[in-house]
């Protein structure tokens, strides 16, 4: 049973990468094609912001999607394990989020869309995985643990916490807090407002040089969490273009640690878990990696930057 595999430590999920591997490479998979649906139509945002899902109290939402002269959205349910298709019309469908191939789960959401009248076009194969299945011949990922999905949901509430109050202390350009499907990791961004050279060409498996240009055409900040990258998953966080210097900066916890493969800073999930203070010990390393990264980079920090108790005397 996966209770038994897994547990629960106070507010943060203890979730082991190896106790839900298959189930994790098949929700990457059914992001990715719910992503690519607001991909299709929602309008073009910088850095590909349109195409991104949020955090909600129940999963994950594409968030209000226009279509023609309404909208719709698209919600995976991790509390009742549904994933539902709202439409401003008053029309609705439900699918259960049960074990299913991806060929599967591809043909009843393409299926659901047509019957509420929302014709959808997208290019049927994921990106950012190095063996890309077409979403129609994906019979290999077939796996929903409803119990490991739920803890997954729990951790990514407790890092959007996190992040957004992280995000609270900059008000130059910022990304919102929200998931990537391509890498299937939640990150927020800080920009200093100057152009980036450009992104070299590569890098990226089945992704297209132009998102990467577009991603990275800002000089930037990131951060974030996937389920990846160490036993329960990790934290990370780099700079574009990174800084020299960069990775020798001493940042905090002493647990965090610079990767030069990946070149990011990056902090394991159970390191933050088992923290006396989880909260503080993330913030921690967000803090202190941007720093290292803006002071190396001369970024405007009086100007970037505000105390967040200044908007309460505004």
């Amino acid at each position: 049973m996966a209770e038994q595999r897994t547990q629960q430590a106070g507010a943060w999920p203890r979730l082991r990468l190896e106790d839900w591997v298959e189930t994790r490479d098949t929700l990457h998979m059914w992001t990715q094609i719910v992503g690519k649906i607001r991909l299709d139509h929602a309008p073009p945002a910088n850095q590909w912001w349109q195409v991104t899902l949020y955090v909600t109290p129940r999963g994950l939402s594409t968030s209000t999607v226009p279509y023609r002269t309404g909208a719709f959205d698209i919600e995976f349910d991790f509390v009742e394990h549904r994933l539902g298709i709202r439409v401003s019309d008053g029309s609705r469908r439900e699918l259960a989020l049960e074990s299913k191939p991806v060929s599967q789960f591809y043909s009843e959401i393409m299926g659901a869309l047509g019957d509420l009248g929302i014709q959808t076009r997208m290019y049927p194969r994921p990106n950012e995985v190095p063996v890309a299945i077409p979403f129609p011949e994906d019979h290999r990922h077939a796996s929903y643990d409803p119990y490991a999905t739920r803890l997954f949901w729990g951790q990514l509430l407790n890092a959007h916490r996190v992040f957004g109050e992280f995000r609270s202390h900059f008000v130059g350009k910022a990304s919102p807090v929200h998931f990537f499907w391509g890498a299937m990791d939640l990150c927020v961004t800080r920009f200093s407002g100057r152009t980036a050279p450009p992104h070299p060409p590569g890098g990226v498996p089945n992704l297209p040089d132009r998102v990467t240009q577009e991603a990275y055409s800002v000089e930037l900040s990131s951060c974030g969490f996937w389920p990846g990258g160490g036993e329960e998953g990790g934290f990370y966080s780099y700079a574009y273009p990174e800084p020299a210097g960069f990775a020798d900066q001493p940042v905090r916890p002493e647990t965090a640690s610079y990767r030069r493969d990946v070149g990011e800073f990056v902090l394991p999930y159970e390191a933050v878990a088992t923290a006396p203070d989880p909260d503080r010990r993330l913030s921690e390393f967000l803090h202190s990696t941007y720093e290292a990264a803006a002071e190396l980079a001369d970024w405007d920090r009086a100007v970037l930057e505000a105390d967040p108790v200044h908007w309460e005397h505004r």
